[in-house]
């Protein structure tokens, strides 16, 4: 084969997903976020649902994700992402739907909407990114902020008694009936982007199952909220979120 040949895109071992549009991403340098749309972009290309997949983008970071994938998106109010996909898979049922949301989305604004979606059993998918911030609007303490952890509203570090607890969000959800899969994963190394294709894989095909909710969060970095070098953020989250939101399988029916 002439160099020409094998340097052509659908020639190519590892390449782009077709789905993933040609548009310079918005996210800071060490963020999660591009690597998670890429695996999106590369699992419904690999399920041949490109014209049926529907994703719901609420507020935060990750709100311009309808610019990056090119599947058909909606935008929903602030936390109700959970609330809007359950209308859409209801009456799409042959759609294979999902939100991508943060954690002071889900876990805050979100967390009856999310909880009761849950708790139906609805047949979508929860993709739960949780840097433990408020990325977007100033590295605000969010409800999975860590104790000692400090941000922009408490920045000598969250205290337990004046500021309460983190918050387990998918320990909680794992507890629920209607939950199929809830699982915890990050992006941090080639094994890991591996480990959480697999997972994330198994959510969707879950949700075309008809078997309930499936939850994958993402355990990331904020090396912007966190004010740290990407390399620095990487090291922290690995020191001090993974003890405290262990990666793994919470629940897998």
């Amino acid at each position: 084969m002439e160099l020409d040949e094998i340097i052509k895109p659908e020639n190519l071992v590892y390449r782009k997903p077709k789905l993933l549009n040609d548009v310079p991403m918005h996210y800071c340098p060490g963020c999660s976020h591009s690597v998670i749309h890429k695996l999106i972009a590369e699992i419904v290309e690999d399920m041949g649902m490109e014209e049926r997949t529907i994703g719901i983008s609420p507020v935060g970071c990750a709100v311009f994700a309808y610019n990056y994938i090119e599947i058909d998106w909606l935008e929903a109010a602030h936390g109700r992402a959970p609330a809007v996909a359950t209308a859409v898979k209801r009456l799409n049922t042959g759609k294979m739907v999902f939100t991508y949301q943060g954690d002071g989305d889900l876990a805050a604004i979100g967390t009856a909407e999310t909880i009761h979606a849950a708790n139906r059993g609805e047949n979508i998918v929860i993709v739960f990114v949780n840097n433990a911030i408020y990325g977007m609007t100033g590295g605000q303490m969010a409800p999975t902020t860590l104790l000692g952890m400090p941000t922009s509203t408490c920045p000598y570090g969250r205290e337990a008694p004046l500021n309460g607890y983190p918050l387990k969000i998918s320990d909680l959800l794992a507890q629920l009936e209607g939950t199929c899969l809830v699982t915890r994963q990050s992006v941090d190394t080639v094994a890991a982007v591996k480990k959480s294709k697999k997972m994330l894989r198994l959510a969707f095909e879950n949700s075309m199952a008809g078997k309930g909710t499936s939850v994958v969060e993402f355990v990331s970095a904020c090396a912007s909220g966190w004010k740290q070098s990407p390399e620095k953020a990487n090291s922290w989250m690995k020191e001090n979120m993974f003890p405290f939101y262990p990666l793994g399988d919470l629940k897998n029916v």
